[in-house]
């Protein structure tokens, strides 16, 4: 049976991606998974890496037990809204205060190499944006996509990283948002 921690970025809870965090979490249910959820908005942290890596901060109970589940997984989803090109900012906040060296990802001394700890995970990113995703990658490069699958999740050994990007959110009407969470709650089925 497959673990699966299921991250949900999106700071309103009134937003369609609540409705795909829904439906992931029944399909992966249906299939037998085991799945937890991680709502960031309702996390209490301060998502600002006041030293950077310099001086360590204190995890806050709700990271600890965000990492637990982390470290639990198999599978992490990731379903986030694409903002001005990115991440929403808790999101980051987020990245910033969990994925620490010593937890996710280990510099070697005197090296420019480092090792990646949370290798044998996989990842699967669902993203809604209000442009098409083709444009999203022709046009922008996908900088959200790149930050949290290469810069984040792939260079803590996160691999494969797949990605599903769902738009145009603001023209859709309730057919097409059917059709979304038909989509996601199969992948939530297929665990991927």
């Amino acid at each position: 049976m497959k673990k699966i921690a299921l991250i949900n970025a999106h700071p309103d809870a009134a937003s369609f991606n609540s409705a795909l965090a829904e439906a992931y979490t029944k399909g992966a249910a249906q299939s037998g998974a085991e799945i937890r959820t991680i709502t960031i908005r309702e996390l209490d942290f301060n998502p600002n890496l006041q030293f950077g890596y310099r001086k360590r901060m204190d995890l806050e109970p709700d990271l600890v037990t965000s990492w637990e589940t982390v470290q639990w997984a198999d599978h992490l989803v990731w379903l986030h809204p694409v903002w001005w090109g990115g991440l929403p900012a808790i999101a980051k906040g987020f990245i910033d205060r969990l994925f620490l060296p010593g937890l996710a990802f280990k510099y070697r001394e005197n090296s420019v190499w480092w090792d990646k700890l949370l290798k044998g995970k996989t990842a699967h990113i669902i993203t809604t944006m209000d442009q098409p995703g083709w444009y999203y990658r022709l046009v922008f490069g996908r900088p959200s996509i790149n930050q949290l699958k290469k810069s984040t999740l792939e260079f803590c050994g996160v691999k494969p990283v797949k990605v599903t990007t769902i738009g145009i959110i603001k023209t859709a009407d309730e057919q097409q948002r059917k059709k979304w969470l038909s989509k996601v709650y199969k992948l939530g089925q297929q665990q991927k």
